[in-house]
């Protein structure tokens, strides 16, 4: 290759299926030797679909390894002990190589050259809006398949990998503590997004074909499936309880859950006996949109809790009655809460009332609402209170909390609402719940309150204590 002429090289990239860039190498005399030298940033401005520019690295980038791999492999199957002690022989040779490509990610991965309106929005730190999330998605999409020589299919790690880089990087693109976990799923779906129109690639036609695709068709998820119809495939599914039993069972908990009238019990038998399958919905993080349209019940506070209850062997309402009971005096008479405006609102609306219910409630109501005061946290997410839900992990909405008559209590995730709730007490023990129940990572700005909670719901010897 490197003694190609210009012409040589346009007819290599016609044999690639990149046509389309024939004529610009051609202006741009592109030979051979220059193909060689061509490095990420000259690609860039030579070439401007990032697809092709992904497709041209990666081909370059085998072309060289072509060159070295033979005598480095060679190297390293003959000098074993040497460079790596007591491993490679036979089988174990393919894995290996997997294993020590990856340790080498860990420590060469960098983040891409960005084009100018990216970085300007990073360098301003600005939270990006989603056409430009998007556009950062697809460079990292197009860098990963570069340093992952073609492939389509990166591994946890290495989603990781750069995640994490982005992240470190750029803190403030960690939203609500809650980042990564956004950031690797939009990764992860831009790859699916690439791989789904390929007819040509023998890897990705080999993962289609082993889960179940068709070619010239859309593999349709079974998350996005309608439930009248859905056909739930696990790869793991337990021996027990085959694909069709797990339908019957999905199917009557969305029929129960639209009637008025509800068989309970027969609701918590089919729960149970789905908790599995759930549970690794849930592990293999699964939108929630998704789980919600399969096992809608768990919209529900008496399901929630149950769930709660079966994975941790604790009555967390049962639990939050008693904390409130216990500290709300406590925290009412805290001076850092003293001339807070929820502390205010209650003292207003104190004198209104007489009946020793009223008062109660509306006590451990305020004393629910300033919890993130005391501990000196993020209140916004905690609880919206008249005001609109802005967090993404799991908040509460709550409105006119001391009206008696009008007071309202949500549980939101994902900034959708996911229950309605009588009381702050069912609303404190959903909100600790979900959290557990749906395995989402605490945010940073609210740890030390969900932390004291916690510790008491779980009886912790040395729970953590108000300031």
């Amino acid at each position: 290759m490197e003694n190609w002429s210009v012409e040589q090289v346009c007819n290599w990239l016609k044999q690639k299926n990149l046509g389309e860039l024939v004529p610009k190498f051609r202006e741009e005399e592109v030979s051979g030797a220059a193909l060689l030298a061509l490095n990420d940033r000259m690609v860039q401005q030579l070439v401007k679909k990032i697809g092709h520019q992904a497709v041209l690295m990666d081909l370059i980038k085998k072309y060289q390894q072509q060159k070295s791999g033979l005598e480095s492999l060679t190297y390293c199957c003959e000098t074993p002990s040497q460079k790596f002690p007591g491993v490679i022989s036979g089988k174990n040779l393919k894995s290996f190589f997997a294993r020590y490509k990856t340790l080498q990610w860990t420590s060469s991965y960098t983040l891409p050259d960005f084009p100018y309106d990216v970085k300007c929005i990073l360098a301003e730190k600005k939270c990006p809006d989603h056409s430009m999330r998007i556009r950062i998605i697809e460079f990292l999409q197009a860098d990963m398949t570069k340093y992952l020589e073609g492939s389509l299919y990166p591994n946890s790690q290495q989603y990781n990998i750069v995640v994490n880089a982005l992240l470190q990087a750029h803190p403030f693109l960690d939203e609500d503590g809650n980042g990564f976990l956004l950031w690797k799923r939009a990764l992860k779906d831009r790859f699916k997004y690439v791989r789904r129109p390929i007819e040509d690639d023998e890897q990705v036609l080999r993962n289609k074909c082993k889960f179940g695709h068709r070619r010239g068709q859309t593999r349709k998820s079974p998350f996005a499936e309608k439930l009248d119809d859905v056909q739930v495939h696990v790869e793991e599914e337990p021996a027990h309880l085959k694909g069709s039993t797990m339908n019957l069972h999905v199917k009557w908990l969305n029929q129960e859950y639209m009637k008025t009238q509800r068989n309970w019990e027969e609701v918590d038998n089919r729960m149970n006996a789905t908790i599995e399958f759930r549970r690794k919905l849930i592990s293999d993080k699964a939108p929630l949109k998704d789980i919600l349209r399969l096992f809608p019940f768990l919209r529900c506070p008496y399901q929630l809790f149950r769930e709660f209850q079966l994975l941790t062997h604790m009555d967390i309402y049962k639990k939050t009655v008693e904390i409130l009971e216990i500290y709300s005096e406590n925290i009412l008479s805290l001076y850092v809460v003293r001339n807070n405006p929820i502390n205010i609102m209650l003292q207003e609306n104190l004198k209104q009332h007489t009946e020793e219910d009223v008062l109660k409630c509306m006590k451990m109501t305020a004393a629910c609402l300033l919890l993130p005061e005391v501990f000196g946290d993020d209140s916004s997410l905690f609880a919206a209170v008249n005001e609109e839900v802005k967090a993404v992990t799991p908040v509460l909405e709550v409105k006119n909390p001391f009206n008696v008559n009008s007071c309202e209590f949500a549980l939101y995730i994902e900034r959708e609402e996911l229950a309605q709730l009588d009381d702050c007490t069912m609303a404190l023990a959903a909100l600790v719940a979900a959290f557990h129940v749906f395995d989402i990572p605490c945010p940073k700005r609210i740890h030390r309150t969900l932390n004291f909670l916690e510790s008491l719901v779980f009886e912790v010897r040395n729970p953590a204590s108000l300031p």
